[in-house]
């Protein structure tokens, strides 16, 4: 649902009825809930990661094309596919790790996202978050604006499996399993495709968030029928306003 549709009776019945059936909502945490690196850039972060491996004489593990990404986690990923389990990617998961922590003082929040959460929970709804993210970062972010409580102590985040990380839905399916929830009860809200494709394939209904007219697009084009370009909207229909 974007500014141009907001007001689609189609489209907001088609937000309502997601909102309806939803005793269980899954968070992605950096997109939806706050913008991880606003003060504290991604891409440099994967500059550094690359370096790092170059330092050590590993200059074949990352390809040109990965490198271009400007992706901490398409670097961490090249790792675990040609090293799957060792101890070199035990060491650079750590290093992002350490990197998210310190971003996350300079996270930026996302509009509306922690109203949105707090009303969710008062209604009783069940939340969780299932991230790419260390779960770690996730609880610093958590604590500094006070939302703890909204979530504890379903988080769940990056591990040393790394080939659970999403698309893969392993921490969608661990936070339905620890919270005794059907997929069809559940909701996923998510800002990439790879966040999409896990709830597929986890049976979990998928609202999508898009900042940007960018975002929205590759949501679209990964299958996604439900975006919205703000959370308030959703606030709005959870509370009956519209």
């Amino acid at each position: 649902m974007t500014a141009e549709t907001e007001n689609d009776p189609e489209a907001l019945e088609d937000l309502r009825e997601l909102i309806r059936h939803a005793r269980v909502v899954l968070w992605d945490f950096d997109g939806p809930i706050c913008r991880l690196f606003a003060g504290h850039s991604a891409e440099r972060v994967a500059a550094e990661l690359v370096e790092w491996l170059e330092s050590r004489g590993l200059h074949g593990l990352v390809t040109e094309e990965e490198r271009k990404s400007l992706d901490p986690h398409v670097v961490l990923r090249a790792v675990d596919l040609r090293h799957p389990g060792s101890d070199l990617v035990a060491e650079l998961e750590e290093r992002l790790t350490q990197e998210e922590l310190h971003a996350a003082t300079s996270a930026m929040p996302t509009m509306y996202a922690d109203p949105l959460i707090r009303t969710w929970a008062a209604v009783g709804s069940r939340l969780a978050i299932a991230t790419n993210n260390s779960p770690r970062v996730v609880r610093k972010y958590l604590a500094g604006r006070g939302l703890t409580a909204c979530f504890h102590p379903h988080i769940y985040g990056r591990t040393q499996n790394l080939h659970h990380l999403k698309p893969h839905p392993h921490c969608l399916n661990h936070a339905l399993n620890a919270m005794g929830a059907a997929p069809s009860a559940a909701l996923m809200i998510g800002d990439t495709p790879s966040d999409y494709e896990a709830a597929r394939s986890a049976g979990v209904p998928f609202l999508g968030y898009a900042r940007n007219g960018r975002k929205e697009r590759l949501l679209r084009d990964a299958g996604a029928l439900v975006v919205v370009n703000s959370l308030d909207v959703v606030r709005d229909v959870l509370l009956g306003r519209v």
